[in-house]
């Protein structure tokens, strides 16, 4: 029985990448997917890029919205499907099968998140890897050294959706991590990783365009630490050391 994917790309002002993001959905072999696009009011070429692609882009909206997670939220009231994830527009899909492999997994086990392994790639070059995350599986204990799937990667049930809710839009930088605690610390959680590359991400993201946004994530995931029970500052510091093996491992 086919079930449907709801998948989420969140835009402001992104024109230069999100065609190439868009060509990465419509490439994907899966057939019932509902794709979202919720741009923050772009005044460059975003506009006359999703009127271009209504074919693949099923809906979307332009307006002001509170920031990137406020605008996740509203691609997430806006989707219908049984499973949901984002696509961001610096980013590609890796592969044509990534969507039909997500939803194979998920007729077999009915898992509540999924997640998988990622690339980071030059901005100019999605072939060139600069660091590569691979996953490994989970362990909930794993959260108290740092272990979290990267965020681009997870698709989760709408069962989960309606026990651990949406983002927690008072953090700017880390509310995809909070998220991720939240939904992780959920008792028996029904968690599947799929051990493959699932998505391209192009370098320069909002959590480290600056040594000022590097120090607020730092503040707000620490926060989300202790607000979720899961550690303090040991685990930041852990979470934060583990991404040096990213840069050696890059095929």
């Amino acid at each position: 029985m086919n079930k449907k994917i709801s998948l989420i790309t969140v835009t402001y002002q992104s024109a230069k990448t999100l065609e190439s993001t868009i060509e990465s959905v419509r490439n994907q072999n899966f057939v019932d997917l509902e794709y979202i696009v919720v741009d923050g009011g772009s005044t460059d070429a975003t506009i006359n890029i999703l009127k271009k692609n209504e074919d693949i882009v099923n809906q979307w909206i332009s307006e002001p919205d509170k920031g990137l997670y406020d605008a996740m939220n509203k691609g997430i009231q806006m989707s219908t499907g049984e499973v949901i994830g984002f696509i961001h527009a610096d980013d590609v899909l890796a592969t044509p099968d990534v969507l039909s492999r997500v939803i194979d997994r998920y007729v077999e086990t009915d898992f509540q998140l999924l997640y998988g392994d990622l690339q980071y790639v030059s901005p100019n070059d999605i072939n060139k890897v600069v660091r590569y995350w691979r996953s490994g599986s989970f362990r909930p204990q794993r959260l108290q050294w740092g272990w979290m799937p990267p965020h681009p990667t997870v698709y989760f049930s709408r069962q989960l959706l309606e026990l651990v809710g949406t983002f927690n839009i008072e953090y700017r930088i880390s509310a995809d991590y909070e998220w991720l605690l939240r939904a992780l610390s959920v008792p028996s959680l029904r968690v599947e990783y799929l051990p493959e590359v699932m998505v391209r991400m192009r370098t320069g993201g909002l959590s480290n365009r600056s040594i000022r946004n590097v120090i607020a994530k730092s503040s707000e995931d620490l926060r989300a630490l202790r607000t979720n029970n899961v550690g303090g500052m040991r685990t930041l510091f852990f979470k934060n050391a583990s991404k040096l093996t990213q840069f050696v491992r890059r095929n």
